[in-house]
Parts: C-alpha cells; sequence; structure tokens
C-alpha cells in the first residue's frame, strides 16, 4: 500500500477514534486508535490512545504511550502534560513535575493552561499553597474562564485564611 493511502487510513481510524472517545465508548476508541497507529503512527494517536487507556487507570501504559509520542514528535506539548497528569495520579510528583515543565517549553502546544494548573495540584498536595496558588494564577492568566482553576483559587484562597 502506498504511503498517501496509509496516512489517508491512519486519519479516518483517528478520527473515528476521537469520536468514539468523546462519546465515551473508550473500548472501541482504542481499537481505532491503535488502527490508526498500525497504518501510519503519529505523536497524536498515540497520546490519545494513552489518555484512552488512563481512563481505566492503566496509567503506566498511558505514560508508555505518551513517551512513544514524545520520540516522534518532541516539540508537541499534550504528552508532556498527559506523563505529568498521569505521574500525579500515581503520586510520583518531583516525576510530574519535570514532564509539566517540558510541556510549558514545548513549541507546539494548545491549551497551555493545563501544566501551571498541573503543576498547581502538585504543591497544593505537597502543601506549599502560595506556589500552589501561583500557578493556578497563571493558568488563568492564560486562559480566564479555566473553572479548576477559578476552584482551586478559592479553596485555596479559604484553607489560608
Amino acid at each position: 500500500m502506498e504511503a498517501k493511502n496509509k496516512i489517508s487510513l491512519a486519519s479516518e481510524y483517528f478520527n473515528k477514534a476521537y469520536d468514539l472517545h468523546l462519546k465515551g465508548i473508550i473500548e472501541d476508541a482504542i481499537k481505532n486508535y491503535k488502527l490508526s497507529i498500525e497504518y501510519y503512527p503519529t505523536a497524536k494517536a498515540h497520546t490519545f490512545l494513552g489518555w484512552a487507556y488512563s481512563l481505566y487507570g492503566k496509567y503506566e501504559k498511558a505514560i508508555e504511550e505518551c513517551e512513544i509520542a514524545v520520540e516522534l514528535d518532541p516539540d508537541f506539548g499534550n504528552p508532556y502534560n498527559d506523563i505529568g497528569s498521569y505521574l500525579i495520579n500515581l503520586n510520583r510528583f518531583d516525576e510530574a513535575i519535570i514532564w509539566l515543565e517540558k510541556a510549558i517549553e514545548a513549541v507546539d502546544y494548545d491549551p497551555r493552561h493545563y501544566p501551571y494548573f498541573n503543576l498547581g495540584r502538585i504543591y497544593e498536595k505537597k502543601g506549599d499553597w502560595f506556589t500552589a496558588m501561583k500557578y493556578y494564577e497563571d493558568a488563568l492568566n492564560i486562559n480566564p474562564d479555566y473553572e479548576l482553576s477559578k476552584s482551586a483559587i478559592l479553596r485555596l484562597t479559604a484553607i489560608m485564611n
């Protein structure tokens, strides 16, 4: 099969997977992400496959997919943040910080408020509320409508008063 057809099929399977993913049909989404990757592996497909695994609590498997994504495209920021988020769920905070800082520095990354919010989560869990507050505020500076940061700031303000 020629490369153009493989890329086209990969794209079709990725779009189908993403649609299923958003509808909550995760097992079928996983199957379609894998098919997409079989035809033409991309950082985005591996990252989203990792996200699907994370919904089942399979964080180690999710991290592996994101590490493949980083190898394929080191400029793509999503897998760095996602690895950081999964490490937070595994209570491996110091490792998570390294990945989240890489997400902040990534060239190709749109939801830039996520790694700041996730850093806030880490520092809040560590009891460093002032640093957590700074990161939640950084997230809000990037996305003023981000409700999770607004809620976190209100929660920490109440705790600190």
